[in-house]
């Protein structure tokens, strides 16, 4: 049989494979040509460079043709493995479509360097990723229905099994579901589906039957779909622009896509402003998981209707390239966990990986399960990057809880006094960096640490003290770290929770996090000495500074009057120095701004500009307009001379010593 009339039956039954081409990079490409010379369609080509006569996309762009259908594909694998590229390609293959696969020859693939390592993993050069290929050929070789070519052996397509012909069911359920929202009293909807389900074509044909609907998303060219279904009736504001209107839109329906990728305290607001909402989101994919948001957000919700979209509309349920790449990218959910007391907790050996794959794997479910954002970086990132641990609570294949830590720090003095001065940010080190680099404690970078990456409890077993107790026991064991560290989007609740695990507050950005919505707050745990004098002097500096920065953070915090010094506006030795690393070296200005007040209080030096700039911080684009220069960069510059005027009229002797570690 042709591979014509294979892709024929194939189409008739509405199944999609995938073909794994393996050998040396010129036999691949010359046997997938094969396969364009004698297949028509369109054969779209997923490559960080064009290979054939096709049309072709880089992995970091394909997100530019979401929503567009193809027929047959080829995604260039054999320099490194973009796993959301990967599994945003499947989504866009109409049944009947063969996806070629191009690796590297199949026993040396584990040990290839993988360029797409230098992403996630916090590395200067490419780095093997043995456990994820090994998990991949894994699934290769157990599919049947899988076709793997190994450069000298032959061509041969397995058999399709006895299928039923394909009639898609996608529709009815889409109007079955818009009937009833056609009819909804007050509240919101939520539609929750996997990718290619159709959620975004039937938001817009909600806007077609209704005019009177708004739309929003996280970006407006992901409404494409959306738009196309909503014809003349698509009426777009991006979610800020929304919530800027003094009068709310007079509408019937805000329809929200991919809700689980806006802040949830912007989506609080935009959902108490209007009298219905629709929320559609992803549950499973490549932009990751909605689960978390159907757990989290819709929980606090008073008035909600949920409806689950589960027929595919491009490919049948019985589609095995579907199927294989949901256990390839791990995106089945995870396992009920048995309910009772006691669960043991242990840690995990990577070098245990290869002979006992469950426990990771039942791992990332559950993170996967907890945390929306996680995706397949998230996945490559704990099979293989560097500095990785992984602490489990019960077993698997129905896990309590999983802990995922990320070493950090231990970084040389050199490197740590360059962190400090604003002049080096080496790749990795979130906490330690900025600890260094914001709140001016280099030790930071040279401790050692391990900052909590993720923490997850499965829903059914929360508040029975699972995260803290393995908090508790990753913070025996690892006696070799000085401290643990979390960054998170401050709330309330989350800081009630890191506090009662014995994490102490010591820093908070002044800026919202785009991603949450929340202020970015840094928080530790002491270990060792060493560990606990910085943890100390970390909690004392932003008490000191907390009176300048209260001003630009909209948080209702109390800090310890134990934790403020004597005169907590006095200007210190150590303020000098960190003013001295603003003035002449490259610490930023937004980091700096509660010692830079704390200088001026200190001198009578004339410095206007540096005076303008602090007591209005968020306006240096306007200060730097009036002063005559061209923008930030200039009046940055011009503020860190004028810091330094400030510290040479403390004392001239004393300004030359803060100056000599910066020339």
């Amino acid at each position: 049989m042709t591979r014509e009339n294979i892709s024929r039956q194939m189409q008739q039954a509405g199944v999609r494979r995938l073909c794994v081409i393996s050998g040396e990079a010129s036999w691949c490409q010359l046997s997938a040509q094969k396969w364009i010379d004698e297949l028509t369609g369109d054969w779209l080509c997923i490559s960080e460079s064009p290979l054939f006569s096709t049309p072709y996309c880089p992995p970091g762009a394909l997100r530019t043709l979401l929503g567009r259908e193809f027929l047959h594909a080829i995604f260039d694998a054999r320099h490194g493995f973009h796993a959301e590229a990967f599994a945003a390609l499947a989504g866009t293959l109409k049944a009947g479509s063969w996806l070629i696969l191009l690796v590297p020859a199949w026993d040396d693939w584990p040990q290839k360097p993988d360029a797409d390592s230098l992403r996630w993993a916090d590395v200067a050069e490419p780095i093997s990723t043995p456990h994820f290929i090994w998990h991949l050929q894994q699934r290769i070789n157990a599919d049947e229905q899988i076709l793997l070519h190994r450069q000298g052996d032959p061509c041969h397509i397995p058999s399709l099994p006895p299928l039923p012909a394909w009639q898609c069911q996608a529709p009815l359920q889409q109007h079955a579901i818009l009937s009833q929202l056609l009819h909804q009293p007050r509240g919101v909807a939520v539609i929750t589906a996997a990718r290619g389900r159709g959620k975004s074509a039937l938001a817009g044909m909600l806007a077609k039957q209704n005019t009177r609907c708004l739309i929003t998303a996280p970006a407006k060219v992901s409404t494409e779909v959306l738009a196309r279904f909503a014809g003349e009736h698509y009426h777009f504001m991006a979610p800020d622009a929304i919530l800027e209107q003094v009068i709310t839109p007079d509408v019937d329906w805000l329809i929200v896509d991919e809700a689980a990728a806006i802040p949830a305290p912007l989506l609080h607001a935009l959902v108490a402003r209007f009298p219905r909402v629709l929320l559609s989101t992803t549950v499973q994919g490549y932009e990751g998981t909605g689960r978390g948001f159907m757990l989290k957000f819709c929980a606090e919700l008073p008035q909600v209707t949920c409806f689950t979209l589960d027929e595919p509309l491009r490919w049948s349920r019985a589609d095995p390239l579907e199927k294989w790449l949901n256990q390839a990218l791990i995106f089945e959910d995870a396992l009920p966990a048995p309910v009772s007391n006691d669960p043991l907790i242990q840690r995990f050996d990577i070098a245990d990986w290869a002979d006992n794959p469950a426990p990771p794997e039942a791992a990332y479910r559950l993170l996967t399960s907890a945390h929306y954002r996680t995706s397949p970086l998230d996945l490559r990132r704990l099979f293989d990057a560097p500095g990785m641990h992984l602490w489990l609570a019960g077993d698997v294949p129905g896990l309590k809880g999983a802990l995922w830590l990320v070493e950090e720090g231990n970084l040389p003095a050199n490197l740590a006094q360059a962190v400090w001065a604003g002049r080096r940010r080496p790749r990795g080190n979130l906490v330690a960096q900025s600890l260094a680099a914001h709140s001016g404690f280099k030790d930071a970078a040279m401790l050692r640490s391990l900052r909590i990456t993720r923490i997850a409890v499965a829903a059914e077993c929360r508040r029975q003290g699972i995260g803290l107790a393995l908090i508790n026991a990753a913070r025996a064991a690892e006696s070799q770290c000085d401290f643990f560290s979390i960054s998170f989007g401050y709330t309330d609740a989350l800081w009630h929770f890191w506090r009662a695990c014995g994490f102490t507050l010591v820093r908070i950005g002044s800026q919202r996090e785009a991603s949450s919505g929340c202020y970015a707050a840094m928080a530790m745990c002491a270990i060792t000495p060493a560990g606990q004098r910085l943890q100390e002097a970390a909690a004392q500096q932003l008490a000191r500074d907390w009176p300048v920065l209260r001003q630009f953070i909209d948080i209702k915090l109390t800090l310890s009057s134990a934790d403020l010094p004597a005169d907590e506006q006095e200007f210190t030795a150590y303020d000098a120095q960190l003013a001295a690393g603003f003035a002449w070296a490259l610490r930023p200005f937004e980091a700096s701004l509660p010692v830079l007040k704390r200088l001026l209080r200190a001198t009578d030096q004339p410095v206007p500009l540096l005076r303008a700039a602090v007591d209005a911080s968020d306006e240096l684009t306007l200060l730097a307009k009036q002063a005559g220069l061209s923008g930030r960069k200039a009046i940055i510059t011009a503020l860190r001379q004028q810091a330094a005027a400030a510290l040479e009229a403390l004392g001239s002797e004393r300004a030359a010593i803060l100056r000599q570690p910066f020339r």
